[in-house]
């Protein structure tokens, strides 16, 4: 028994100091990354690709199912997009409820024939609608397919060679796509994807599309994830972009070349985490042929989305996520530990694996039972105050810095006390918050065990509009 509980302990500090170790560096390069990227942002001009005829377009892609309480106001987001050439196709992927009237009656659809390459396996589409006042607006009808067969769809019928796939659920600021493109029009032959930051569209007031004025969450849950995709945009990827081993380009907002992905195969239909295989499989596909290609994130554009404010659609929502990252994983179990992958292989996905895939069973099991060790007098008071330090107060600490990142660069929120109420969040976030969407996603191994494919059902509660 004592040797059980001093091998657990042994292992929860080193697994603690790793992982945050890791992040110091991770905060080190963003800190700097960041800085220069602010910089760069004041003396870059937005208007030099509208003086150019040679400009690649970019089709950008919603898929929706039952999205009728958010869908207008997302369009609307997309409508006024400061971006030469674009096309906006919304594909609806069976939807039973008013997602497509909605679209009809504030677009002004009408029926017509949308040419569809057919090289990806996708459902049937059903119909096409084209918007009379918008002729870049195109609602796409087809039989119900899952998230990534809409994508296909959408990459099928694109016109143009790029695009890029926006969530339903999500609103664009009008020089996000603008932003988003910029590393692609500077280096077209290397940048073959990129992605910008999310935010939490929850709290925030929405005027026709656009967000007029940034709020926290009235939502406890909500503001802890405004606190967690600080962390994980600002510090985690723009980390894995030094490295150019960026794993994940959010589904809510992410560009790629059309042609790449279609070379590809599409998004796989077989994982609920079709983003992230997608992006594992591009890295794989230029390292295994030895090219030059880079996969960045962008923390200047912005994509608000909704996020959950009840447990339950949350627990779902962390759980899928989880499951998506096994499935990924396992149908990329080859890639793990291959030197010929460079960063990839020999720390991205083992990264992934040990820390984001495994890592919750030791954040849920190795606390408690290093506290219990201490309590039975198995460990001594300097290797208690050692555990606390390394597992909680640096994580505590890491997470304030990502706050003073957001703040120091972007400023999004003006009023003090919201400053006030994310530094209190910041703190409170590694006590309890934490441990509950680790035990979520450490049951997504049962979901995995059972073959678990659906999404489960998401609450939308839609946008705070601004009153006419």
């Amino acid at each position: 028994m004592h040797y059980f509980f001093d091998v657990t302990a042994i292992f929860t500090i080193t697994y603690f100091a790793l992982l945050n170790g890791i992040y110091v560096l991770f905060t080190l390069i963003a800190w700097r990354s960041l800085s220069m990227n602010l910089k760069r942002r004041n003396l870059q001009g937005f208007e030099e690709p509208f003086d150019t005829p040679f400009i690649p377009g970019i089709t950008v892609i919603v898929p929706a199912y039952n999205e009728e309480t958010g869908i207008v106001d997302s369009v609307r987001s997309l409508v006024d997009l400061r971006y030469p050439k674009f096309e906006i196709v919304v594909v609806s992927d069976g939807s039973t409820d008013a997602t497509v009237e909605r679209l009809k009656d504030e677009y002004d659809l009408v029926p017509a024939h949308r040419a569809a390459r057919k090289i990806l396996k996708t459902k049937p589409i059903i119909s096409s609608f084209v918007s009379r006042h918008h002729p870049n607006i195109w609602v796409i009808e087809k039989e119900n397919g899952g998230k990534a067969d809409a994508l296909n769809v959408g990459i099928d019928v694109a016109r143009y060679p790029y695009f890029c796939a926006i969530d339903a659920d999500a609103l664009i600021e009008p020089d996000a796509l603008l932003q988003v493109a910029a590393p692609i029009l500077s280096d077209p032959d290397r940048v073959v994807a990129s992605g910008g930051i999310v935010r939490i569209v929850n709290g925030c007031t929405v005027d026709h599309g656009r967000v007029v004025e940034v709020d926290l969450p009235k939502s406890r849950i909500a503001v802890f994830q405004v606190i967690e995709y600080f962390r994980a945009f600002l510090v985690g990827r723009v980390g894995w972009t030094r490295f150019n081993s960026l794993l994940i380009i959010s589904g809510a907002f992410g560009l790629f070349r059309r042609d790449l992905v279609t070379k590809l195969g599409g998004y796989a239909t077989d994982t609920v985490g079709e983003d992230l295989e997608l992006v594992v499989r591009i890295h794989r596909y230029h390292r295994e042929r030895k090219l030059d290609y880079r996969v960045v994130f962008v923390p200047g554009p912005v994509c608000w989305t909704e996020a959950p404010e009840d447990l339950l659609t949350l627990s779902r929502q962390r759980r899928r996520w989880h499951r998506g990252l096994g499935q990924t994983l396992w149908k990329h179990r080859a890639a793990l530990l291959r030197p010929s992958l460079g960063a990839l292989g020999l720390f991205a996905l083992p990264y992934f694996l040990f820390f984001e895939f495994l890592g919750p069973v030791v954040e849920v099991a190795g606390p408690p039972i290093t506290i219990v060790a201490f309590v039975l007098g198995y460990l001594s008071v300097p290797f208690l105050v050692a555990f606390i330090v390394i597992a909680f107060l640096l994580g505590v600490t890491l997470t304030v810095a990502a706050l003073t990142i957001e703040e120091f660069n972007f400023r999004r929120h003006r009023h003090p006390r919201d400053i006030v109420r994310l530094l209190a969040y910041s703190i409170t976030e590694n006590i309890g918050y934490r441990q509950l969407t680790d035990l979520w996603r450490t049951m997504a191994f049962v979901d995995l065990v059972k073959g678990k494919t659906e999404w489960g059902a998401q609450r939308r509660r839609g946008f705070q509009s601004r009153s006419s």
